[in-house]
């Protein structure tokens, strides 16, 4: 069974959260802003050619490895070139009105992919330099103001060549061969999104995070250098890289899309500490979870029945178990590590797929995409780490998932790493081989009227695997354990009316600290399912 660590606030009430509010701010900006559709232009302009500069240079993602290395032995400077005060004082929503230009998308009418840029301003103050790379040289992409339709009372304002871009767009023609859409945005630090078809925009990944949920602070790197290297007219694949730079370390990184209904991209990263490093999260994905079929829907003044981007970390540890652990709003900031060896995979996952779920035209939960992390190679000993952050509303991004290696990490020691990030749909691509947790509910324990007080009731419905069509005769049995906490009543049984499996049982706890909970369904000795894994506080 794989083990689980609490390293967050959920244990205790006293402990320190003062930098809750920064992590919060952080999430909501860089993760919340990138999700907004990539605003182009609808009319018709002129067509303005893509200025480049620079001499032609030999290049290869070694170059980006050189550069990672130099810039790791020198003490951190952020530059960017500073942004006009009228950008800096835009509006959430005038910035979103900036819009680029389709005529001037890099490869447009070359190639199958085409590149679009983000502007900079409001809280993307940033500057990233864009390269182009082709036949092995490479040449700088130069930024014109005549790219971009402005907003009034912007449209005349005169922007320098030195004001530069915020981030890029990815386009393919995933839904039509007539129309392009975004497959990959970078926009914001190290965040970036990536999409399928028939997706609306949810999760997204990071390139790296760093003391993430730690009384010390987070620390964000950001993407400085992105180099967009040509595909052939008919490639259905692209590869650009990028070089990540920040107070702690530098990086190197290498990204190659496959756009599809399971939009693909394998990241190749190399890590170039400046110093020790005390949590280091590989892999990151952040995410919004409001509330669920296992929250308290009370607390919250809303019409729809859930509201989340995801609603659930699933995880294949390295021994082959896969385990289900749903997604919670919870009081307190709450961290979870669960320990591994070797992971074969975890994600972020969005399992409630039918529109009733939501009941939300607008925001299309039933779309938002599962974010699965495949390792490539050996990632050694450490854990997935889950931080859950309390929010009241659903522009937070309050859920984060990575991998935290055992292994210490200091300066003049590289990491490299490689992993496969793939965005989904429809489950049936990715889930385990048995059963799945399709359902959790909680509720007090009722007698005569009246709660008992500490004690919970809770109930889990699997469904899926060789339990379909499974006899309600056969004895299937929940193995459930707790630490924390005594299990009582343990009932299972599968329900006539939609052939799920529902197990039902409950919790007294011991204390007063976090309770563990685990469960899974096995028939003559085998397991039929994945295994549930909770976390409970007493009290909440």
């Amino acid at each position: 069974m794989l083990r689980a660590i609490h390293t967050g606030a959920a244990a205790s009430s006293s402990r320190p959260c003062e930098k809750l509010v920064s992590i919060k701010s952080r999430i909501t900006l860089s993760a919340f802003l990138l999700l907004a559709p990539f605003a182009c232009a609808s009319g018709r302009a002129a067509s303005h050619a893509l200025p480049t500069a620079g001499t032609p240079r030999p290049f290869s993602f070694a170059t980006v490895e050189r550069l990672a290395a130099l810039r790791a032995e020198r003490p951190y400077q952020p530059s960017s070139a500073p942004l006009p005060q009228a950008l800096r004082q835009l509006s959430y929503a005038q910035y979103h009105q900036i819009r680029f230009r389709p005529e001037d998308a890099l490869w447009r009418g070359r190639a199958m992919f085409n590149v679009a840029f983000y502007h900079r301003g409001f809280a993307f103050t940033h500057r990233v330099h864009i390269f182009t790379v082709a036949a092995g040289v490479v040449r700088e992409l130069r930024y014109a103001s005549s790219m971009f339709e402005f907003p009034r009372p912007f449209e005349r304002l005169r922007l320098p060549p030195s004001t530069g871009f915020a981030g890029l767009a990815v386009r393919y023609p995933l839904e039509t061969p007539q129309h392009h859409t975004t497959v990959l945005a970078f926009l914001g630090a190290s965040y970036f999104r990536l999409l399928g078809r028939n997706q609306e925009p949810g999760v997204t990944a990071r390139g790296l995070a760093i003391d993430t949920a730690t009384t010390g602070g987070e620390v964000i790197p950001y993407f400085t250098d992105f180099w967009l290297v040509q595909p052939a007219p008919e490639a259905t694949t692209m590869t650009l890289y990028a070089l990540l730079d920040g107070p702690d370390l530098t990086g190197a990184y290498r990204f190659e899309v496959r756009p599809g209904a399971i939009t693909q991209v394998t990241v190749s990263a190399v890590l170039y500490p400046r110093g020790r490093i005390d949590k280091l999260g590989i892999a990151p994905l952040t995410s919004m979870y409001l509330y669920g079929l296992n929250s308290a829907r009370r607390r919250f003044e809303n019409w729809r029945p859930q509201v989340h981007d995801s609603d659930g970390l699933m995880m294949h540890t390295g021994s082959g178990e896969w385990l289900w652990r749903p997604l919670q709003n919870p009081p307190r900031l709450q961290v979870n590590r669960y320990m591994d060896d070797n992971p074969r995979g975890f994600g972020l996952i969005q399992r409630a797929r039918r529109f009733a779920d939501y009941e939300d035209p607008d925001a299309r939960y039933e779309r938002r995409p599962s974010v699965w992390v495949e390792p490539l190679g050996n990632w050694g000993s450490g854990g997935v780490e889950l931080v859950e952050i309390p929010s009241r509303e659903d522009i937070d991004y309050n859920v984060d998932a990575y991998w935290v290696p055992s292994a210490p990490v200091r300066a003049g020691q590289p990491l490299a790493f490689s992993y496969v990030l793939s965005a989904y749909l429809h489950s049936g691509e990715r889930w385990p081989p048995g059963g799945k947790a399709v359902a959790t509910r909680f509720g007090p324990l009722v007698r005569a009227g009246h709660a008992v007080s500490g004690t919970r009731h809770a109930l889990i419905d699997f469904a899926g695997g060789d339990l379909k069509g499974l006899d309600a005769s056969q004895p299937v049995r929940a193995v459930v354990n707790a630490v924390g906490a005594r299990i009582l009543q343990v009932r299972t049984q599968r329900l006539a009316e939609n052939g799920r499996w529902r197990v039902s049982f409950l919790v007294q706890p011991t204390g007063t600290r976090p309770v563990d909970l685990h469960c899974y369904l096995e028939l003559y000795g085998s397991a039929l399912t994945e295994t549930w894994t909770y976390q409970w506080t007493p009290g909440s």
